[in-house]
């Protein structure tokens, strides 16, 4: 009997661990509040290309088409580009002047053909002829003159823009040249008609 009692002191006296606690299941992904996503900042204007000018009122522009000098006699060509979205039709010569630096009129005898300058072919002395100029097309004329100083007693004269009427009642047009129209004291400048240039 005393066997007996000491048996159950002893399991008495021993704590009993609690059963192992469940693994925890899997549980849904803990999702994050939703926000609205951030408006996207406006892009900026793409820059103009470099030297990109607005076309002029008439839907015309100048620029230089390229030259020759040699031995004093000088040939430059300049082009009409027609920049606007509609056919500009040419006939003939323009009407031209010759600047200097601060935009006044220039002393000059400015007429169509050689004008007594060379009596070489310059292309200057083309037959006139009617064109149209689709948008983006180009027509170009020539001037031809003589960097000649004949009389030391005369300042040269140095022209720096070109200022065209392209056809009549249309508005001018004038170009900064980046080479003058040094003429010299000679006073005499022959320029050729609209030649229609050929685009790829």
């Amino acid at each position: 009997m005393v066997g007996g009692v000491i048996a159950v002191g002893a399991l008495a006296g021993c704590e009993v661990p609690p059963p192992p606690e469940a693994a925890p299941g899997p549980t849904a992904p803990v999702r994050a509040p939703s926000a609205s996503r951030p408006a996207r900042p406006p892009q900026p204007e793409r820059p103009s290309q470099p030297g990109a000018q607005p076309c002029p009122e008439g839907g015309v522009r100048l620029r230089e088409a390229g030259g020759d000098a040699a031995m004093g006699l000088r040939l430059a060509s300049l082009a009409l580009v027609n920049c606007g979205t509609e056919p500009y039709v040419l006939d003939g010569y323009p009407e031209l002047r010759v600047l200097d630096r601060q935009g006044a009129p220039v002393e000059v005898s400015a007429a169509t053909g050689t004008n007594g300058v060379t009596t070489s072919v310059t292309g200057v002395e083309a037959a006139p002829r009617k064109m149209t100029l689709r948008p983006g097309a180009e027509a170009t004329f020539s001037m031809v003159w003589r960097n000649t100083v004949t009389d030391v007693t005369v300042p040269a004269v140095e022209g720096w823009e070109i200022e065209v009427v392209p056809r009549p009642g249309a508005p001018r047009v004038r170009l900064r040249l980046t080479q003058p129209v040094d003429l010299g004291n000679t006073g005499r400048l022959g320029y050729g008609p609209w030649i229609e240039r050929e685009t790829r």
